[in-house]
């Protein structure tokens, strides 16, 4: 896939994330093609991470305090189920 499909891939998959998850107020900010700065904001507290891109995959970190742990593998574990949503949709030729 081309950096250009997986940023496409991407966007839409925070979109629909965002949407379904907008109590934690989930951003991404791109800061280059491939990499942007991404927030959600729990009970108060902002958490921070990175995203990434490469033709082989699409990666995302996330730092987070230790009271806050659960909710990094939540959050990781939605946004990789969202954006193998949309790279199904892509590959199937539906955007």
């Amino acid at each position: 896939m081309t950096i250009e499909r997986a940023r496409l891939v991407t966007d839409k998959a925070w979109e629909a994330y965002s949407e379904r998850f907008a109590e934690y107020a989930p951003k991404a900010t791109w800061k280059t093609p491939t990499e942007a700065d991404v927030q959600f904001t729990v009970k108060g507290v902002t958490l921070r991470g990175s995203l990434g891109l490469t033709q082989q995959a699409i990666e995302m970190d996330l730092d987070v305090p230790f009271l806050f742990r659960p909710f990094r593998s939540k959050a990781l574990s939605l946004v990789e189920r969202e954006v193998n949503l949309w790279l199904e949709k892509e590959r199937a030729g539906e955007f």
